[in-house]
């Protein structure tokens, strides 16, 4: 995170983003609302070692795993710079509801998709929008892959 985007604290929007229909759309929201706000956003791709960690192959897995991470979120932070908004990324290996909890203690607004990649068919919510709706301390959208932006 830049200096000046840590600044701006209770300003700040921050978006769950993991390269799934889902959180592109809460991406997409997102930047618009901070340009209506005039405020930046911050991005959290977050990963886990998951299987990986088991596997005779771990170093190898998680490198995998995190250049896949990084890349997803360096092509999310190059779409959002195209609208002007001041934004800046955070790759985090951990668990995802936590990472975005931290990232938006201090924020104005936490933006996220309704599911993730894991998406559970038929499910209202997913595990890391519920965490987020029942435990941030800041306002909370969640977004379908189908909703509107406009």
């Amino acid at each position: 995170m830049t200096e000046g985007l840590a600044s701006a604290g209770a300003g700040r929007i921050v978006v769950g983003v993991d390269g799934s229909a889902y959180s592109r759309r809460a991406l997409d929201w997102a930047v618009r609302e901070a340009a209506l706000r005039e405020r930046p956003c911050l991005l959290v791709h977050c990963w886990e070692m998951g299987a990986a960690a088991a596997s005779p192959y771990a170093a190898t897995g998680l490198e995998l795993l995190e250049t896949g991470a990084r890349e997803s979120l360096d092509a999310d932070l190059a779409w959002a710079r195209e609208s002007g908004v001041t934004v800046e990324g955070r790759l985090v290996q951990g668990r995802p509801v936590e990472a975005l909890l931290e990232a938006s203690s201090d924020a104005e607004l936490l933006v996220v998709g309704s599911h993730g990649r894991g998406a559970i068919s038929g499910a209202l919510l997913g595990s890391v929008s519920s965490g987020c709706i029942r435990h941030a301390t800041c306002a909370v959208v969640v977004l379908s892959r189908d909703a509107r932006v406009r």
